[in-house]
């Protein structure tokens, strides 16, 4: 087991992650709901990424909370594995501090753990806080040039994905980590910063032969971007640089040596999107500009092309760990795919 993972206290069933930014309005709802969980044996970390709203004075004098306190930002998924560092559960829940847990949210994950020993990543079932009845995500769909969202996004829950199956990849807001998967794999690649992490341990755990589990019983309720602004030029920027770092990271040779046309066939969808005032870049483009959209665009490729030698050299590390075999990975875009259709369209 890698350095980093060697607390470990074998009567925790759970560690809870909850990385902070300025988030005090959010994080007392979210820490109520981790004290009402029926699962007892569990502990919360709370990494606070240098805020400055006050967060630490907050969680300073909450007793049954241990506070990792960063002097600066290092980002989502840097703050994830300094808590990870003193975590000491049989498992890891990665957490979003604009979150509520539903209270059995904790029992559901580790059953589901403990059901299924070669799943390393368990999603639950993440609704929207406002309204409660719409879908935030169900995992996450891939587009085969490395770009990932929500399965289900926006959608009304109806049950429709009640079932305890098969994903690609778990939505970083809310994710059960295996402490066996991490060590074998590696934690979350903080040259990211923010955004993408989650594709890229996904994708990483499933090249290795690690599983992710859906479980829908567990559910969280989720403030969706408040953290962060939904069309921010800074959050759109770090998805478009970070996915191309993870697809040279990750993807298979035939898949990555097409990523080109198939991100020229989303940019064109996407421009359509902004055009007509549909799906995300839509949005973007009527808060910001559509100038604005491809500027940010044209820095993110810039980023990702000068950064694209170290995320190579990335790949010969994660391509060494693959265990399965070329016929899997045809399964990431038949099975767990999403169309333009989707991403053009869709917030």
């Amino acid at each position: 087991m890698e350095p980093s993972l060697t607390a470990y206290d074998p009567t925790l069933r759970v560690s809870v992650i909850v990385v902070n930014w300025n988030g005090r309005a959010y994080l007392e709802r979210c820490l109520r709901s981790l004290a009402a969980q029926t699962l007892a044996a569990h502990e919360v970390v709370v990494v606070d990424n240098g805020s400055s709203d006050g967060s630490v004075d907050v969680l300073r004098d909450r007793g049954a909370v241990r506070l990792v306190a960063l002097p600066s930002n290092v980002g989502y998924g840097a703050a994830l594995n300094a808590g990870m560092r003193v975590a000491r559960g049989q498992y890891l829940l990665a957490l979003n501090n604009d979150t509520e847990l539903a209270p059995n949210c904790l029992h559901a994950l580790v059953s589901a753990a403990d059901r299924h020993p070669n799943s390393g990543l368990f999603a639950p079932k993440i609704l929207s806080a406002d309204p409660p009845h719409r879908i935030d995500t169900v995992g996450h769909l891939l587009y085969p040039d490395g770009l990932s969202r929500g399965r289900g996004r926006l959608e009304e829950d109806r049950g429709q994905y009640d079932h305890e199956d098969d994903l690609l990849l778990p939505s970083g807001c809310a994710v059960l980590l295996r402490r066996a998967m991490l060590a074998d794999v590696g934690v979350f690649d903080e040259d990211l910063f923010a955004y993408c992490e989650d594709t890229d341990l996904g994708l990483r755990a499933q090249l290795a032969g690690w599983r992710c589990t859906a479980v829908p019983t567990a559910v969280v309720y989720h403030a969706y971007s408040a953290s962060t602004a939904h069309y921010s030029p800074l959050k759109a920027f770090l998805v478009e640089r970070n996915r191309a770092w993870v697809a040279a990271k990750c993807l298979p040779l035939p898949l990555l040596l097409l990523s080109p046309v198939f991100t020229l066939l989303r940019l064109s969808a996407q421009a359509y999107g902004a055009l007509t005032h549909r799906g995300a870049a839509g949005r973007f483009a009527a808060e910001q500009s559509r100038g604005a959209l491809l500027g940010v665009l044209v820095r993110a490729l810039a980023a990702a092309t000068t950064g694209l030698p170290h995320a190579l050299r990335k790949r010969r590390v994660v391509q060494a760990r693959r265990r399965v075999a070329s016929a899997e990975l045809r399964h990431w875009v038949t099975r767990h795919g999403m169309g333009l259709r989707e991403i053009a369209l869709k917030d």
